[in-house]
């Protein structure tokens, strides 16, 4: 009643409702009541609206837009040139005389691989120029690896049983280099796929670098759930550093799925048995290399070495990279390490505020959120084709792939920080306290 009586009053000081425009129903004689109208939008309100949500009304920029805008800069400071393989000559065809592979020896690593060596073996006999040696190490597969390997032609040796202590892959690989004839040595997965000429530019890079060279080949994929892999592509590329401003191609670690050395470089940092209980035996041993003083560099193959990775599925997919992805960001500069959280914390600001407006849920202005969402469409679709044949959606629809990544690393954080054992081709990998001890490398 009060209320009541404070509003007539109010109504009789100024004569009639026309003192509060819009506040009260019109009531018309008929006894009808039309609600008042609301006020139409303008370019006055909707820049309240924007200064409101971007936080100016409170005399600061809204902490949205400020993760959006630093996580992108720091995308292009990770990501701002990628070094890529090159031909050793200008000539068009390398069987000039510009490298030999007559002492070369590729070491193939192989656990279950009955379906993927082939493309690589037939990749490899289908090279202008030869290796002296192939050798197809057999880690105690449960398939018929050794026999697919065994009608290529190629040395077939038994890993025989894993030693305490040991990875699997790095085992059959120190097993492969022990039964190696050349000076250099090739380190290839066996979901590799060596393109025309590929063997060779990539020797011939190594030897004029010196040192360790590895290789993050092209990603070839066939089915639409391989692109869900357009996160961790990235993330390997930043990790590594080898694509940030001034680096020229050194790196903090190795790529896996190609590494290229001298052999006598190889034996004398220790080899895999140097890092033989690291789950990324890759990245360990680019710092072994890196201790004793030798060079470590890293490119991407497009045109000439592709992979593709985790054909059989989905799950394989996660299980691959779960394996992978919180142990390796022990091996990631500090500073790097701060770039990339940023980084997929911008990303993740602005896919969730252009879903919110997609939704009309969010309080951004669909300016402004179009606009975050267009920044990093814009530098995934740079990044993404260099790295693979990811086509257009995991770049529009890049909340799919970075959801994906996001709970395959808290997958893998359990995995490593709380279970201590990860699985990969049937193996169980138990994390021993040892295991990632060769610690945050103190390189941004």
């Amino acid at each position: 009643m009060l209320l009541v009586g404070a509003a007539g009053a109010a109504l009789a000081s100024h004569g009639d409702s026309r003192a509060f425009p819009g506040a009260f129903p019109d009531v018309r004689p008929c006894g009808l009541v039309v609600p008042p109208e609301r006020p139409h939008p303008t370019p006055a309100s909707a820049s309240v609206s924007a200064r409101r949500w971007l936080g100016w009304d409170a005399g600061g920029v809204r902490i949205g837009l400020a993760v959006v805008i630093v996580g992108w800069l720091s995308g292009w400071w990770l990501f701002f040139r990628v070094p890529r393989l090159h031909r050793p000559s200008g000539d068009d065809s390398i069987t000039t005389g510009a490298v030999s592979l007559a002492d070369v020896s590729v070491v193939i690593p192989a656990r279950n691989e009955q379906g993927s060596l082939p493309h690589l073996l037939e990749s490899l006999m289908a090279q202008d120029l030869d290796p002296s040696q192939v050798v197809v190490v057999d880690d105690a597969s449960e398939d018929d690896t050794a026999a697919v390997a065994r009608r290529f032609g190629v040395t077939v040796v038994e890993a025989g049983d894993l030693p305490e202590g040991w990875t699997g892959k790095s085992w059959a690989c120190m097993q492969g280099a022990a039964a190696a004839t050349g000076s250099t040595l090739v380190f290839l997965d066996a979901d590799v796929r060596v393109l025309a000429d590929g063997l060779a530019a990539a020797v011939a890079a190594q030897r004029s670098q010196g040192g360790l060279l590895s290789v993050q080949p092209y990603h070839r994929m066939e089915r639409r759930y391989e692109r869900l892999s357009a996160l961790f592509n990235i993330i390997a590329v930043m990790g590594v550093g080898v694509a940030s401003p001034r680096r020229k191609g050194r790196s903090s670690g190795a790529f896996g799925p190609c590494i290229v050395c001298n052999a006598d470089d190889y034996r004398a940092v220790g080899g895999h048995a140097a890092v033989r209980n690291e789950i990324l035996e890759d990245l360990a041993l680019g710092k072994v290399f890196t201790g004793a003083g030798l060079p470590v560099h890293g490119v991407v193959g497009a045109g000439f070495i592709e992979f593709r990775m985790y054909p059989e599925g989905p799950g394989q997919l996660v299980e691959g990279w779960s394996k992978n992805m919180a142990s390796g960001s022990a091996h990631i500069g500090r500073l790097r390490m701060l770039a990339t959280v940023v980084w997929v914390s911008g990303a993740v600001v602005a896919a969730v505020d252009s879903l919110q407006w997609v939704t009309a849920t969010g309080t951004a202005p669909w300016t402004i959120a179009g606009a975050m969402w267009l920044l990093f469409v814009a530098q995934f679709g740079v990044m993404l084709r260099q790295l693979g044949n990811f086509g257009w959606w995991p770049v529009v629809v890049f909340a799919i792939p970075l959801l994906v990544f996001v709970f395959v690393f808290f997958n893998s954080l359990w995995l490593t920080v709380v279970r201590r054992q990860v699985r990969w081709r049937g193996r169980s990998v138990p994390l021993s306290s040892q295991t990632g001890s060769m610690g945050r490398t103190q390189e941004a």
